[in-house]
């Protein structure tokens, strides 16, 4: 069975809003990393906001030194979760589900293929998480507090146990942190 991950750059603070605002270096090991997680991966899903973010600016980009990431993030079979979006036909390979989230991402892990991943859509996250579809997530926590903006967190959000698989610091001091869903075969 296929897995879901979530990757997020988060603050020490736990923002997950607009990272070029508090992301000072982007590192070879942080590059290391988001290569070895886009290559795991073959479908991708976005939640409202990311996608109308992205869209303008992915859907068009052609050339440069993030065009390895615009081939893949064009080409990927993309699932866009809105229940006020009407379509998602501006970007080739994108399918809109408008509810059934559990239903959907029961459905997609059923079928063949790689990891199924998100893209950003911290709402999403929580959502995944909330309804226990979310197998792994990894935070890249940058050395910096953030002070405002969106956290991945709410202050009214479940417990929800995490079990630490990986982690590993990288040259400019982000910590990368891989997490699993605690599940009971982990107290044993």
């Amino acid at each position: 069975m296929r897995k879901v991950s979530a990757l997020l750059f988060i603050s020490v603070d736990g923002v997950v809003e607009a990272p070029d605002q508090w992301q000072f270096d982007f590192d070879e090991g942080m590059g290391e990393a988001m290569n070895a997680a886009q290559a795991a991966q073959d479908t991708v899903l976005l939640g409202r906001v990311t996608y109308q973010e992205w869209l303008p600016y992915w859907s068009t980009y052609t050339e440069g030194e993030d065009v390895d990431y615009a081939d893949f993030i064009n080409s990927t079979p993309k699932y866009v979760f809105s229940t006020t979006l009407n379509t998602v036909d501006e970007w080739k390979n994108s399918t809109l589900v408008k509810g059934g989230l559990a239903d959907t991402i029961n459905a997609l892990k059923q079928q063949p293929g790689k990891t199924i991943s998100t893209a950003g859509s911290p709402t999403l996250v929580r959502s995944l998480l909330k309804e226990n579809l979310l197998d792994e997530l990894i935070l890249f926590v940058h050395p910096a507090v953030a002070g405002k903006g969106k956290r991945l967190f709410s202050d009214n959000s479940d417990l929800q146990r995490l079990h630490l698989v990986d982690s590993k610091a990288t040259r400019s001091g982000v910590m990368i942190l891989t997490y699993r869903l605690f599940t009971p075969a982990d107290e044993a």
